[in-house]
């Protein structure tokens, strides 16, 4: 279980986070909605120990979240995908992962290939020539090369089509089906990621307004209101 308890997190003087406290459960599938500057990607980067100013504390499986030793904390199951595409755009498909997995089992590849048959056709490829969606592909499979139980998952879907955008959805519910790993995903596509998810989180000025199902929040009918 991840938790984190009166979080709050400041860069350059600016509070970014007040006082967070929530739990996220064994396979447990979250959205974290908020409009620009919520405190969204901030939180995800605080559960991860990417933020150095915080307060408050981070664990996950009663471990420590060790604020500035990213590389330590994933070693305890934690994927992070941040926005954009984060790939070696000089390496192929097959290299990219490779080095994805290089402290881990590589043979799980198959698996990744399963998941995204399209990185499977497109192994020889250069990442920096893969389209948009296919790089964003690749770089969950790359997170996942490290065989996470919790997968943090920053605008997945920016800039993709709309059957794309469909297409990774069906992917992330396969993940979680078959892997077990929770999902916690940032997204502005808030229709389409609320039929996906069980849970959602709002933000509104780094503070948490919303903790509930994604039905309760669905049935709120001044929704769009919040962002």
């Amino acid at each position: 279980m991840l938790e984190l308890r009166n979080v709050g997190a400041r860069f350059s003087g600016f509070t970014a986070l007040h006082d967070i406290s929530l739990k996220i459960g064994p396979g447990e599938r979250v959205a974290v909605f908020g409009h620009n500057g919520a405190g969204k990607t901030t939180l995800l980067r605080c559960a991860m120990g990417d933020v150095t100013d915080t307060q408050g504390s981070v664990t996950y499986n009663n471990e420590a979240i060790v604020p500035g030793a990213v590389y330590r904390n994933a070693r305890l199951g934690l994927g992070f995908v941040p926005q954009g595409h984060n790939v070696f755009r000089d390496l192929t498909v097959e290299q990219n992962l490779a080095i994805a997995g290089l402290l881990h089992d590589r043979k799980y590849v198959a698996e990744i290939y399963r998941l995204f048959p399209i990185l499977a056709e497109r192994r020889p490829q250069m990442a920096g020539s893969l389209s948009g969606g296919q790089q964003q592909m690749l770089a969950m499979g790359m997170a996942l090369m490290t065989r996470p139980t919790i997968l943090l998952l920053d605008e997945p879907t920016t800039g993709l089509a709309p059957i794309v955008v469909q297409g990774m959805f069906a992917s992330l519910r396969e993940i979680n089906r078959t892997t077990g790993a929770a999902i916690v995903m940032v997204e502005q596509n808030v229709a389409a990621t609320l039929r996906m998810v069980e849970r959602a989180i709002v933000l509104k000025t780094g503070r948490l307004i919303f903790d509930g199902s994604s039905a309760e929040l669905q049935a709120h009918e001044d929704l769009w209101s919040w962002f």
